[in-house]
């Protein structure tokens, strides 16, 4: 058996099956943990979520800020641009289906006996390992019990501090601007969530992994910030979103070998 986290899909499903050719994923052996974003900005989202949720146990996947964003349209809260390319998704018969699917996905998947972790963006400079367990399940029953109200709360970026939650609509949002948006954070940890691209060189900007480089951590793999390359300079945390759907590349990680592999990305016809 191989497992092999996947970097940012974001509907390159094309791509995602030269992917698996590549490494001759076996879906009865192996198994394919996914950072997030399996859907919009490429050509193929309802094929990518299909085939994802068609391997049942043999993927697993968390929630990343375009999939939460998708869901939360579904409830007449976010907005869906033309550039998401999402309108063969939201007239699939089994739309229905696949958004449920979707929903139940975790924001954090953590393999304790191995200390593996799986999150789309990253885990805020405050939280231990339990607390940003703790805090992303009460997302997750959320989202099974009362989708619309958390889609309600969710879009702001306050508070920048989870220790500045004053109530827990507040924790609730901080959480998955933590795991879904994050990139970088200021010094004392508040999270900087407008800036994008390369690596800062801000002296007021932190890379959120930078402030787990001194730490005890599980080997944490990540997606969302493209710019990045695969590049994370911080031992056992993985940067895996190499910007297939800007072009750039599609890249897993294998657990077992500690190899990577990727082909090219998507190219967008004019």
């Amino acid at each position: 058996m191989a497992r092999y986290v996947i970097g940012d899909v974001q509907g390159c499903f094309d791509q995602l099956e030269q992917l698996l050719r590549l490494i001759q994923f076996n879906p009865q052996q192996d198994q394919l943990w996914f950072c997030g974003d399996l859907i919009a900005r490429g050509p193929k989202s309802l094929q990518t979520l299909r085939f994802v949720k068609d391997l049942g146990a043999a993927a697993i996947t968390v929630l990343g800020n375009h999939d939460l964003n998708f869901l939360a349209s579904l409830h007449g809260y976010g907005r869906i641009t033309a550039a998401d390319l999402l309108d063969e998704l939201l007239q699939a018969p089994d739309l229905a289906e696949l958004a449920g699917w979707l929903q139940q996905q975790p924001l954090l998947h953590f393999d304790a006996k191995e200390n593996l972790l799986l999150v789309h963006a990253g885990l805020a400079p405050e939280w231990d390992i339990p607390t940003a367990i703790e805090a992303c399940r009460a997302v997750e029953d959320c989202l099974l019990s009362d989708a619309a109200s958390l889609y309600a709360i969710m879009y702001g970026n306050q508070p920048e501090l989870w220790s500045e939650a004053r109530n827990e609509q507040d924790k609730l949002r901080f959480t998955i601007n933590s795991c879904t948006r994050m990139r970088y954070c200021f010094a004392d940890g508040r999270l900087e969530l407008k800036q994008k691209g390369e690596l800062s060189d801000n002296p007021l900007l932190t890379p959120w992994f930078h402030f787990w480089s001194d730490r005890e951590h599980p080997t944490i793999f990540f997606g969302h910030w493209a710019a990045l390359q695969g590049y994370s300079p911080v031992s056992a945390i993985h940067a895996l979103d190499t910007g297939c759907v800007w072009g750039q590349a599609l890249t897993c990680y294998c657990i077992e070998s500690q190899q990577r592999f990727s082909v090219a990305g998507y190219e967008k016809r004019l």
